[in-house]
């Protein structure tokens, strides 16, 4: 006899999002950011699904504390092409860093989520804080252990 199963989709409404708050002291950069990524997809939920956004929502501070191994700092390069001839900037790790830390974690993460509109719409549930202030406490935030800084539990 063959027995017919189910799919289930999960709805708009069954999807429970909560926040989470991260602190990025003494974390290292891909590694955190691996971690960021399938929380923001919500990979660790049951009703995970690949083509919907069943994640949660996820709060970095202390960004500007971040860490980097071997000579990424000063190798690393961040490019930026404005459209016009001769308008290729090319930025080191350290300077982006020094400038803007909220966007060397969000450029990290966003390398590890799907292309396209799914992609775009996770991106979006990422908040990102250089110092160790955040405008989200009316969320109540769930403080995550990512463990100590060379990423063991």
């Amino acid at each position: 006899m063959l027995a017919l199963m189910n799919t289930t989709i999960p709805s708009t409404t069954q999807i429970a999002r909560r926040w989470i708050l991260i602190d990025a002291e003494g974390q290292v950069l891909g590694r955190l950011a691996s971690r960021i990524a399938p929380l923001l997809r919500g990979k660790q939920k049951v009703l995970y699904t690949p083509y919907l956004d069943t994640g949660d929502f996820v709060i970095v501070i202390n960004a500007e504390k971040i860490r980097v191994t071997g000579n990424k700092a000063t190798q690393k390069q961040y490019r930026a092409y404005s459209g016009y001839p001769s308008g290729l900037t090319a930025r080191p790790l350290q300077e982006l860093l020094h400038r803007h830390p909220e966007r060397v974690v969000q450029h990290a993460v966003k390398g590890m989520l799907p292309d396209g509109p799914l992609g775009r719409k996770l991106i979006k549930k990422l908040k990102v804080y250089a110092g160790a202030r955040h405008p989200h406490a009316a969320q109540q935030p769930t403080p995550l252990e990512l463990g100590d800084r060379h990423g063991h539990p």
